[in-house]
């Protein structure tokens, strides 16, 4: 009697998990489509909880609608009872309902790295998150957060103050949020006036520079997701946060440079955030 053959035993693996909780961008340039994008292409697998839906394209937004707070709470349960979650991005948050379940949850569950990217108004102005959902986020939210990734604007209409001019006040503002709870603030310089493109990474120990060449591109719609995955990508694949900054500048700034000659509508259009999956670059 012949017996069939032995399938190999292969041993389970459990796959680490990036989670992003933030908006879906329609365009597919920012947002939850920009994280899942970067994810993908730093080869780490991403879950998501939606927190708004916008209506945009190249051209800006047209329509905003933010989940309602039972529905993100149910999406947020559903993937920390379930998934290996190494390291969570928080975006766009919408309001103040939201903000305050997803603080819940994170105390409940205690992700082990928090990357926030506040993101508080879009580039064309519209604002993305009411005052008094930013009072909840600084007071609720920074304190768990283990890296904080503001721009010049955000971290200004975080500190109330006006935006900072060059890298000594960049440090200046990074340790003023530092009072305001997370672990570390990286002080996103692309906006300033300066020669190179300076981030700047304040910790109660230390501040370190990352310096990039400046790329001219019109396509630079989300570039503050893009980078604030790829480091939530280099925490999960096991990179101390400084490695792990450096790896994402490394990511966007290729993303930007292979992206400028791309069109994808008649507005401004976002990164190439798969150039290292093309062949013809």
């Amino acid at each position: 009697m012949n017996m069939p053959p032995r399938r190999a035993t292969v041993p389970a693996q459990r796959v680490p998990v990036a989670l992003s909780i933030a908006g879906s961008d329609s365009s597919g340039g920012a947002g939850i489509q920009a994280d899942l994008k970067t994810f993908s292409a730093l080869g780490v697998y991403g879950a998501t909880v939606l927190t708004a839906v916008t209506a945009q394209n190249t051209c800006g937004i047209r329509a905003v609608h933010i989940v309602p707070p039972q529905v993100v709470a149910a999406q947020l349960e559903a993937v920390f009872d379930d998934l290996d979650i190494r390291a969570v991005k928080l975006g766009m948050l919408g309001d103040v309902a939201t903000v305050e379940v997803v603080v819940a949850s994170l105390r409940r569950y205690r992700p082990a790295f928090v990357v926030l990217d506040p993101v508080l108004a879009a580039s064309s102005g519209t604002c993305l998150l009411s005052q008094h959902a930013v009072n909840g986020l600084i007071s609720d939210l920074l304190p768990l957060t283990d890296c904080l990734t503001p721009n010049l604007a955000e971290a200004a209409a975080l500190l109330q103050t006006t935006w900072a001019s060059n890298e000594a006040e960049m440090v200046e503002q990074g340790r003023a949020l530092l009072d305001l709870g997370p672990r570390a603030v990286l002080m996103k310089g692309g906006h300033a006036r300066l020669a190179e493109a300076v981030d700047v990474l304040v910790t109660r120990a230390a501040t370190r520079r990352f310096v990039a060449r400046r790329v001219a591109s019109d396509n630079l719609h989300g570039t503050g997701c893009t980078l604030s995955a790829a480091i939530v990508a280099g925490i999960v694949r096991g990179a101390p946060l400084g490695a792990a900054i450096e790896q994402a500048k490394t990511y966007l700034g290729d993303a930007i440079d292979t992206g400028r000659q791309l069109v994808y509508g008649q507005g401004a259009g976002p990164v190439n955030h798969l150039h290292r999956g093309r062949s013809d670059q």
